[in-house]
């Protein structure tokens, strides 16, 4: 499972020209959930997201969580960040997990940021053709891969 995590100043997800999400200063988080992921991956996985400490304090030092500012997050399921490009032009997906598998571990992510005290988590909707606006904050953008994490 894998997430590109980007600071905000707002950001919002549009389909069939209607704001499905949206919300204030907090992440907009990609998640890419890949053949093989569970709940043990996605639960790590949204642990540190709720707890990474990447917003300014007063002395302008990246300290403070979403929890300390109030923030928001959210999610965008995004089966192409399990692409592989290591062959020929075009990406295969062959490793992103099947929607009957990525769906729920997508909702039980979100609900493991709500009960890790984030206090509002906004969502697309899963499969959906989605138009992701975002207000970049910093610019702080960080890729964060389950694989990686001390379970």
């Amino acid at each position: 499972m894998k997430v590109i995590l980007q600071r905000v100043s707002r950001a919002s997800v549009t389909v069939d020209n209607a704001v499905v999400g949206a919300i204030g200063q907090g992440f907009l988080v990609l998640l890419g959930v890949a053949q093989g992921d569970d709940e043990k991956e996605a639960e790590v996985l949204a642990n540190k997201v709720a707890g990474l400490r990447v917003f300014t304090d007063d002395n302008d030092k990246m300290n403070l969580s979403l929890a300390d500012i109030g923030g928001e997050v959210l999610v965008i399921s995004n089966f192409t960040l399990c692409a592989d490009c290591s062959h020929g032009r075009r990406p295969s997906f062959i490793n992103a997990a099947r929607p009957e598998t990525a769906e729920p571990l997508y909702r039980f992510f979100c609900q493991r940021l709500l009960q890790n005290g984030v206090k509002k988590v906004e969502q697309g909707i899963f499969g959906a053709d989605m138009q992701v606006s975002l207000i970049n904050d910093g610019p702080v953008t960080i890729e964060i891969n389950s694989k990686d994490l001390k379970r």
